[in-house]
């Protein structure tokens, strides 16, 4: 690749970094054997990044002769902090998590503002207490990421549309950072989800695979050759706005029969609500299908045979390897995801890529601290700050 000694020196710390990433703690030597540099260009690259508390050494491992023991070099993850933002509509999930998106600190905010100056004084608000409830510093943040429900371009960190809080051709990542003086980032909650998920998840090990996220809403990300596929005009794998029931259902967006709009979890409770007869909350309907009562169960199978439908077109157009799945209704276990499985294998052409589910409490607010996480990784991001 040409390039001038600069583009070449980030070429190798990229290089360096994600090969660390992936295989843990090595040898210099090995470094050298793997990436195809030479000895002197591995030890050039990695004191530089020891003196930037990037990477460190660890303790020696044991030799199968008497010769000098070689000494490792990983990550250091523990050194440096990410802060992640997950935007609600009443809410903003928040963590503070070190390199490895492992969380340090974690916070839920409520939003009575749901003005881009609103979230952002709330964001601001919480940082403080979540330094302190981890007992760290400041200055030892190396950026915040936010997720964003909508289309987003992360290249220039602006929310093309949000509908969900009506905002339009909005520069939210560089406002938030003029307040916070901290480098920001900014995605699709669902990229964010992916982003995690191919730098530290189950994808780590599959350069093509989609993420599908079933909560509020449905999305699904694509990662093609190990990069988010954002497609030309940021709103690729919005597989949740396919037209699934003609004039159907609104949809938040606005249009009518939205995938969402017939199989996300709103609508899983309105329909437990017009079925009962009686208004439940999540906790109840989440409750009965644990119990495994018929109407619950009966619930979860249309919406889950609707969205596999739809997402065997998504495997027919894309050939994913592996498809990760997330969000809050994941809690909902085999009750949902058989359904999706099934229907998804029965209409996809030819391939049928397991469906792995990989979810915690805290996985929308680590997606989004992925954002300012893989910055490290792939000098080519350029920040807001």
């Amino acid at each position: 690749m040409r390039g001038n000694a600069s583009t070449s020196r980030a070429l190798n710390r990229r290089l360096i970094l994600n090969l660390l990433r992936s295989r843990g703690p090595i040898s210099r030597a090995e470094m050298a054997h793997i990436t195809g540099l030479s000895p002197a260009a591995v030890t050039f690259v990695t004191a530089e990044l020891m003196e930037e508390a990037l990477v460190v050494e660890r303790e020696t491992v044991s030799g199968t002769s008497g010769g000098r023991r070689p000494v490792p070099v990983d990550i250091n993850y523990e050194a440096h902090l990410a802060l992640g933002f997950k935007l609600n509509r009443y809410n903003i999930e928040c963590v503070l998590t070190d390199l490895a998106t492992s969380p340090l600190a974690t916070a839920e905010s409520s939003v009575a503002d749901t003005t881009p100056e609103g979230m952002i004084e709330t964001i601001a608000a919480t940082i403080p207490r979540l330094l302190s409830q981890a007992n760290r510093q400041e200055s030892e943040i190396r950026g915040i990421g936010v997720s964003i429900p909508g289309e987003i371009d992360p290249a220039s960190g602006i929310c093309l549309q949000s509908p969900r809080f009506g905002w339009k051709n909005l520069p939210f990542a560089e406002m938030l950072a003029e307040r916070v003086h901290v480098p920001v980032w900014i995605d699709d909650d669902v990229n964010a989800f992916a982003v995690a998920q191919k730098l530290f998840g189950v994808g780590r090990d599959h350069p093509n695979f989609a993420a599908l996220a079933i909560g509020a809403g449905i999305g699904c990300s694509l990662v093609i050759k190990g990069e988010i596929h954002h497609g030309s005009h940021c709103a690729a794998g919005k597989i949740g706005h396919v037209t699934s029931v003609p004039n159907g259902r609104l949809c938040e967006c606005g249009r009518r029969g939205c995938l969402m709009a017939h199989a996300a979890e709103p609508y899983m409770l309105d329909e437990w609500k017009n079925r009962t007869g009686s208004a439940t909350s999540r906790a109840e309907f989440a409750a009965s299908v644990e119990h495994g009562e018929d109407m619950a169960l009966s619930i979860l199978s249309d919406c889950g045979s609707r969205i596999g439908r739809h997402l065997a077109d998504m495997v027919n157009l894309f050939d994913p390897e592996i498809i990760v799945v997330g969000g809050e209704a994941v809690e909902f276990g085999d009750a949902l995801l058989a359904p999706i499985r099934r229907t998804m294998e029965e209409f996809a052409f030819f391939t049928k890529p397991e469906l792995v589910p990989d979810w915690v409490p805290s996985s929308w607010a680590r997606g989004a601290a992925a954002l300012a996480t893989q910055n490290i990784f792939d000098f080519e991001r350029s920040p807001s700050g």
